[in-house]
């Protein structure tokens, strides 16, 4: 038979097991409300209309290389419109990159973000300005979100590959 203290050390002992899995649940479940939280700050972002006017600005921007841009421009540092429209672009594509890398979001919930026209418009602009200005860590966290985002797709076109290789012999 079991006695009385046997009872209570083993009701103590799953009390203690049960805290410890409903803390780690609620961790895991806050864990994930924040990345949801972050996701929807980021998107909310893309979304507004300050973003899209500057987003079709950088899009429209007419230039062959650094040079050209800064010609036709002036500096990518400048106050002007074509100098905001950038920074605002690369600034919320940087702050993406950033929460992706800190493992704030996860990366599909990212990664389908840069728009492939909008990285090559900025990537000659970005890669001239870290040359002129000394600032080679200059938007990092974007060109991190977009080296992301191109692994991203390499692995979905080979697991297409794959699929593809498995109907046809199938």
């Amino acid at each position: 038979m079991v006695d009385i203290q046997t009872l209570s050390i083993a009701i103590a002992s799953a009390s203690v097991v049960a805290g410890i899995v409903y803390y780690a649940l609620q961790l895991r479940l806050q864990t994930k409300t924040r990345k949801t939280d972050a996701f929807w700050r980021v998107y909310q972002s893309f979304n507004s209309k300050e973003f899209i006017e500057a987003q079709f600005k950088v899009w429209n921007l007419d230039f062959k290389d650094y040079n050209d841009f800064l010609e036709k421009y002036g500096s990518p540092f400048a106050e002007s419109s074509v100098a905001t429209a950038i920074g605002i672009v690369c600034n919320l594509y940087e702050g993406a990159g950033e929460l992706l890398y800190r493992g704030l979001v996860d990366q599909e919930s990212v990664s389908d973000i840069p728009s492939r026209m909008v990285v090559r418009k900025v990537k000659p602009i970005v890669e001239g300005a870290r040359i002129q200005y000394n600032f080679p860590l200059l938007y990092d966290r974007f060109e991190y979100l977009c080296n992301e985002m191109k692994k991203r797709d390499e692995m979905r076109k080979r697991e297409q590959k794959l699929q593809q290789r498995g109907v046809n012999s199938g």
